[in-house]
């Protein structure tokens, strides 16, 4: 059998049966949906699911910027965005 990475598991015909009970009884905790005592899927609450695809996408994040720091020709040269992010402010006091 399968390491099951949940402490509450349930059946596929159990899940049918009644899913806003295994919801409910799941207090807030990932649940193993079993097929044939094998894991086919995992039943986690929504907001868990969102702080989960929240903190994949800043270690995308973080990978992208790690990745351009180690770039040794940049796209744009950091020379130039601040000469232009200097004009910008520079115009900008002058307004």
């Amino acid at each position: 059998m399968e390491q099951l990475l949940a402490t509450r598991s349930v059946s596929i015909t159990e899940l049918k049966r009644n899913p806003t009970a295994i919801i409910a009884q799941a207090s807030g905790e990932a649940v193993a949906v079993l097929n044939h005592n094998r894991p086919a899927a995992y039943l986690i609450p929504a907001d868990l699911y969102v702080r989960q695809m929240a903190q994949l996408e800043t270690a995308r994040l973080r990978e992208a910027i790690a990745a351009g720091r180690n770039d040794p020709n940049p796209a744009i040269p950091a020379e130039q965005i601040f000469a232009e992010l200097t004009a910008v402010i520079e115009q900008t006091a002058r307004m």
